[in-house]
């Protein structure tokens, strides 16, 4: 074999290994050292030092643990029950009431913490079980907790932005503020097809007893007041500090951090065990993160020198596709790879792959990652590999079917399909604000 076939070769045993179950980090530099040391001799232990060097002195990198421990403690100071009654309580006259508190919540509470599986499982413990109580349609309630949940990857501040910009070289602010609409249309539109559905079908999710809709507006102002506004503060401060340029994303994200113990410690959830917790999650997960990129670096160092890159490259230049052909090719591939893959191996291992197809299309790098994360979500979402169902179901009263929350779910996932069609026509909602506040 030539050394381009060699490179995919490469490629696809490494994709055979991971659905063998394999840990993927051991595989990337296994992996990245075998093939390298076939190609390169012993330099591949020189790039591979090279390579760990660099990620660690990231500077882009440094806000992931600090996002990440703002998030675990925000999730451990029981806010979520305090933020999912106040938005219940001040939304309790619009049609689906509680399912709309829920992606309400969901959305709010993603943008704190960015991780899909702790919003899933939590909101799965609080809200699935209140709205069955209340007569919600099992399939309907089960799809609002998993699309909520999903938010976090898009709505900043969002973890795989992150990654993303780290391994596209992009801005991390621009990102961001490019990621802001598409959000926030996504979480429209889910409220948006829950509404029109509970009007079209009111059986699907019935009215509220007469003694939670007549709330008082002084108990509805305080909820409010001691739940949704202080941790809305924390939020908007350390992403207006980003978007405005008045800090980078690391100093901001220290704020936060420090934030969200004030946060803790105003409700007095702040203590020994839940600090603990929150640093030992924080490390495990920077740690997984790390290992992640110092294998895929090296994996796909390794892969281009071989020629697979240009392999690749010149396999899609030779199709003649248009800008839009190629970008629903590579959105394709990577819904696909959404099925036995993280999000996290598919950004720093396949994203790379189609970077440098994007100049020759004429493809922004910050509309395509935009695209990339609305993409990733639906693979939370869709059968037969969709973590958010299994999310839940790990927390559901036993009652709920595995294909009663796949079932819930999928309308939700045709809701990103349309956000991604409306970003693929209007590429202005990622870049509009970007140009605005930086001149992109």
């Amino acid at each position: 074999m030539t050394h381009p076939e060699i490179g995919v070769f490469m490629l696809g045993i490494f994709v055979f290994t991971i659905m063998l179950g394999f840990p993927i980090w051991i595989t990337l530099m296994a992996m990245g050292v075998f093939f390298g040391y076939f190609a390169m001799g012993d330099q591949i232990f020189s790039l591979l030092t090279q390579n760990t060097f660099s990620i660690l002195s990231n500077d882009v990198l440094t806000a992931v643990p600090l996002f990440l421990f703002m998030g675990y403690i925000v999730e451990r100071a029981n806010i979520l029950d305090r933020l999912f009654y106040s938005i219940q309580v001040a939304a309790r006259r619009i049609p689906g009431s509680m399912a709309v508190a829920t992606l309400l919540t969901c959305a709010f509470f993603a943008t704190a913490t960015g991780i899909v599986g702790a919003v899933v499982t939590l909101m799965g413990l609080l809200a699935l079980p209140a709205m069955l109580k209340a007569g919600y349609d099992t399939k309907l309630a089960s799809g609002v907790v998993c699309a909520g949940g999903t938010l976090g990857i898009m709505i900043p501040p969002s973890i795989l932005l992150i990654v993303y910009a780290a391994t596209a070289g992009l801005s991390v602010v621009q990102l961001y503020a490019g990621a802001f609409f598409p959000g926030f249309v996504l979480a429209g539109l889910y409220v948006i097809y829950v509404i029109g559905r509970v009007v079209l079908n009111p059986s699907l999710a019935p009215d509220l007893p007469d003694d939670q809709k007549n709330v008082p507006w002084q108990k509805v102002t305080l909820a409010l007041l001691t739940s949704f506004f202080p941790l809305a503060v924390l939020i908007m401060s350390v992403l207006g500090a980003i978007v405005m340029g008045l800090a980078t994303p690391t100093e901001a994200a220290s704020v936060g951090a420090f934030g969200s113990l004030v946060l803790a410690a105003g409700y007095r959830a702040l203590d020994f065990q839940r600090l603990k917790e929150a640093v030992y999650l924080t490390a495990r997960t920077t740690a997984m993160v790390t290992y992640l990129f110092v294998g895929s670096w090296t994996f796909a160092s390794v892969f281009a020198y071989l020629g697979g890159q240009d392999l690749v490259e010149h396999l899609i230049r030779s199709m003649n596709l248009s800008r839009v052909e190629f970008l629903l090719l590579a959105q394709f591939i990577i819904f696909l790879l959404g099925w036995p893959l993280e999000w996290t191996e598919i950004i720093i291992i396949f994203v790379p792959i189609f970077l440098p197809l994007l100049k020759v299309f004429g493809v922004d790098p910050l509309v395509f990652g935009i695209l990339v994360a609305l993409n990733i979500q639906t693979s939370f979402n869709t059968p037969p590999m969709a973590m958010s169902a299994y999310y839940l179901k790990g927390v559901a009263p036993p009652h709920v079917r595995l294909t009663q929350i796949f079932a819930g779910a999928l309308p939700f996932v045709f809701m990103v399909f349309i956000t991604m069609a409306l970003l693929y026509i209007y590429p202005g909602m990622a870049t509009w604000l970007p140009k605005v506040l930086y001149g992109h």
